[in-house]
């Protein structure tokens, strides 16, 4: 069924391809809504374990689906493991400055960065997770950018948020392992550094929503939900769908996609 639902979502047309660096994989395409604008940004991050043989192209649907909706989509790419540069500090480098080329397209597009939403799916929704709680890490962190996009909320589906978590378990040949450079014991700094949980309260609003059949990811969720509370947070919220497996949320016309267009339409209003 999931290569059935990613072979369905690839059929979609990318948007308008934008370069926001010099490597190929360092681009976006950016989907406009009907109207003149200005338009709410979503900030879409694509999922896929950060391996370098998942693309932009499963998102493109739900990039589509979203201008549908009335958002200007700005769905990144970015290397990934596998790739040159990518993984740390590549990886973070690379979604970082893409969400910051907004200010870039603002210039030419009609689009609103008062009202921006991060979105992000599993590894992706990770990213934008820790995109959205960039200003929390020390300014002795090579990630650290010191004025930061403003954003008003995350929408994270099904998010692999739970670094240290997914290593000892070794998920995915211990994808996480391989995207930090080592496990939390040789490198507290970095996982310090871009693990959500780390950096609660992020003081952003943050809508997780997840499958109830989710059996390889779902468990971040909540682990995080639980981390983030005893941090402080009280901007976080998690929302069940019964009937939805780990795709389902990135899938126009699956059960769940109501709940995320009502999701990304909250954080903006």
């Amino acid at each position: 069924m999931t290569s059935e639902i990613l072979a369905e979502l690839e059929k979609a047309p990318a948007g308008t391809h934008i370069p926001y660096g010099s490597d190929p994989l360092q681009f976006g395409e950016l989907t406009l809504p009907r109207g003149s604008g200005p338009h709410p940004v979503v900030v879409n991050v694509h999922g896929g374990v950060w391996l370098s043989e998942f693309t932009i192209s499963h998102t493109r649907a739900q990039a589509r689906a979203l201008a549908d909706e009335g958002f200007a989509v700005w769905n990144l790419e970015y290397r990934r493991i596998g790739n040159a540069g990518g993984a740390w500090p590549g990886t973070f480098r690379d979604v970082s400055n893409g969400l910051e080329y907004l200010r870039v397209l603002a210039r030419t597009y009609p689009l609103d960065l008062s009202r921006v939403c991060l979105m992000g799916h599993s590894a992706g929704g990770q990213l934008a997770m820790w995109l959205a709680a960039r200003q929390r890490m020390p300014r002795s962190s090579e990630l650290f950018v010191a004025d930061p996009l403003p954003v008003r909320g995350v929408v994270a589906l099904a998010p692999a948020s739970q670094l240290p978590e997914l290593y000892s378990r070794g998920v995915f040949d211990c994808a996480v392992g391989k995207l930090m450079g080592g496990s939390p014991e040789a490198l507290p700094e970095r996982y310090a550094a871009v693990t959500p949980a780390f950096l609660a309260p992020s003081g952003i609003p943050q809508i997780l929503i997840v499958g109830r059949h989710d059996e390889v990811w779902g468990w971040n969720s909540p682990a995080y939900l639980a981390a983030a509370k005893a941090a402080g947070d009280t901007q976080t919220r998690l929302i069940t769908i019964e009937s939805a497996g780990h795709f389902e949320p990135i899938a126009p016309g699956s059960s769940a996609w109501p709940t995320v267009v009502e999701a990304a339409n909250e954080v903006v209003a």
